[in-house]
């Protein structure tokens, strides 16, 4: 992530300065079974992956600039938002939470794969939403068995290790931030 300057999306900052909401940028649409990933070699989204028949990813999927989590990519978040929005967007957002958890490579390789949720800051539908806690239980149940499955058809294991609130959500980003200065 050397050259994060002239990367565009990787060069943006995990918390705008000035408004002090998260930025996420979209890499794959609510309703979609391709799986798209920036490529900052060629600075371009390129697909990574299909979903089978019947899969489809049920809100809009990204990551947030200027991060690297445990697994060595920038944070990954679920967002909340009333209509998809295309590959690449950035969409200004507001963190309700964390699904801690661990994943389990292939190879046997178990690491950190934490995923964030939070809720794009002009959504009508999501505007009072500020904690995980108030989101609909059983819809944080199908969250997590969609990261369960999409794993799974990857030939890789995901466990939810908890449930979080945006405290410890925002904790992750300051150290995944560090992280990313660092490298």
């Amino acid at each position: 992530m050397s050259n994060a300057a002239s990367t565009p999306y990787l060069g943006l900052e995990a918390i705008d300065s000035e408004s002090r909401e998260l930025n996420v940028v979209i890499d794959t649409p609510k309703g979609s079974r391709n799986k798209f990933a920036y490529d900052e070699k060629v600075r371009l989204f390129k697909l990574s992956g299909v979903l089978p028949a019947g899969a489809s990813f049920p809100f809009d999927f990204g990551f947030i600039p200027s991060t690297v989590g445990g697994d060595g990519d920038p944070l990954d978040v679920l967002l909340l938002i009333d209509e998809p929005v295309f590959t690449g967007c950035l969409v200004p957002s507001r963190l309700i939470g964390v699904i801690e958890g661990k994943q389990t490579e292939r190879d046997g390789t178990t690491m950190r794969n934490d995923r964030l949720i939070a809720v794009a800051a002009k959504s009508a539908t999501h505007q009072n939403l500020k904690t995980l806690t108030r989101l609909n239980t059983n819809l944080l149940k199908e969250i997590e068995h969609f990261f369960i499955s999409y794993n799974s058809f990857k030939g890789k294991e995901f466990k939810p290790l908890g449930r979080f609130g945006p405290q410890r959500a925002q904790r992750l980003i300051k150290e995944a931030v560090e992280r990313f200065q660092s490298s």
